[in-house]
């Protein structure tokens, strides 16, 4: 028993002693690891570390491109953002809401096959980068607000065009459409998305129609994004992307709205809700004009008016007589300000000057 006490009381010596080591030397390590930074960032004239053109990339979110992409710094990734933060307008999101289900009928009753829109997002981005970024071929329709008397955009990618084409020309369930990269579009498919697009705007028209009526009046058909040109390249421009599906088939359309085109509803796609009202409280209304029965004015009675020249008020001094036209049944004149409110009488009741009010003073236009 003694010889197992002695072993034991060895083994925690032992490990008393390497603790301590262990600890000595990381208290070493960190004495010179203080000494190192005050030798460089100290009072004792050292320089201090500058970051290289990597390290601030890396730390402003410079990203690796592949082969063939444009690699940028991250000072120029500031510079050039496209990210640019615009004012949200919530009801352009019910009325984009109205244009799925009102498109998902319409186009079933086009198409006759069982046609999905659904609706991917809605951005706000800037119209030269919008046309930079369109993927080619596409088909680029420009239509006009006639009431707003402005212009908005709508794409349509290779896959829904030919989608469209197969399905009107009775192709049939269960084939992909076909897809010839590299050649223009035939006059019979222009045609085709024409009639198309004719039914979106109607649907687009009608989706505006509870904030305010538009008409959507297509304008042309273009292929090259240089010539679907409705703003400038800087111009902020809202874009809803949408997502037809039909079965197997289907592909995309972009809507894309400028700001400036949305400007004379902008108010109306401000609000929250359908009908909201701006700045109108019907409780304060109330209680307001509850209070204006209880508020005091003052009224002026008008024997009589005497109309001169200038120079005759300059020569008024005191005890100077003016004839007045009034007589004792004469009618006065009962005023709120400059405003006439009624015509009276003049008498008597006690020991006060009374008026008695016979109608109401017709105002002058």
């Amino acid at each position: 028993m003694a010889d197992d006490q002695d072993q034991m009381a060895e083994e925690w010596a032992a490990m008393a002693d390497e603790d301590v080591g262990e600890g000595a030397d990381a208290a070493d390590d960190l004495a010179a690891e203080w000494a190192a930074m005050a030798e460089d960032g100290g009072g004792g004239g050292g320089a201090a570390r500058i970051l290289n053109q990597d390290e601030i990339d890396s730390l402003l979110g410079f990203q690796e491109g592949g082969e063939g992409d444009e690699q940028r710094s991250g000072i120029e990734a500031i510079i050039d953002s496209g990210m640019v933060s615009y004012e949200r307008l919530p009801m352009l999101e019910v009325v984009y809401d109205r244009l799925v289900r009102m498109m998902s009928t319409s186009l079933r009753n086009f198409t006759s096959d069982n046609v999905e829109v659904s609706l991917d997002n809605i951005t706000s981005i800037r119209f030269g980068d919008y046309l930079n970024s369109i993927p080619l071929p596409a088909m680029l329709t420009v239509f006009k607000a006639e009431e707003w008397d402005n212009y908005g955009l709508v794409t349509i990618d290779s896959s829904l065009i030919y989608s469209i084409v197969d399905v009107l020309l009775g192709g049939r369930r269960g084939t992909a459409a076909m897809r010839i990269e590299g050649r223009p579009y035939t006059t019979i498919e222009r045609n085709l998305v024409e009639r198309m697009i004719n039914v979106v705007l109607a649907d687009l028209s009608a989706a505006f129609d509870p904030l305010s009526s538009v008409t959507m009046r297509f304008d042309r058909l273009e292929t090259n994004p240089r010539f679907a040109t409705i703003a400038r390249p800087a111009n902020a421009a809202i874009l809803a992307r949408l997502r037809i599906d039909m079965e197997d088939r289907g592909g995309r359309l972009e809507l894309l709205l400028p700001y400036a085109t949305l400007e004379p509803v902008r108010e109306l796609l401000l609000q929250m809700f359908m009908g909201e009202k701006f700045g109108r409280d019907s409780i304060w209304e109330n209680h307001l004009a509850t209070e204006l029965w209880f508020t005091d004015v003052d009224i002026e009675v008008v024997l009589d008016e005497v109309t001169g020249s200038l120079g005759e008020v300059l020569d008024w001094k005191k005890g100077t007589f003016l004839p007045l036209q009034a007589t004792p049944e004469s009618p006065v004149e009962l005023r709120c300000g400059n405003i006439p409110m009624f015509t009276g009488s003049m008498g008597r009741k006690g020991n006060r000057i009374a008026v008695r009010i016979d109608k109401r003073a017709e105002s002058e236009q």
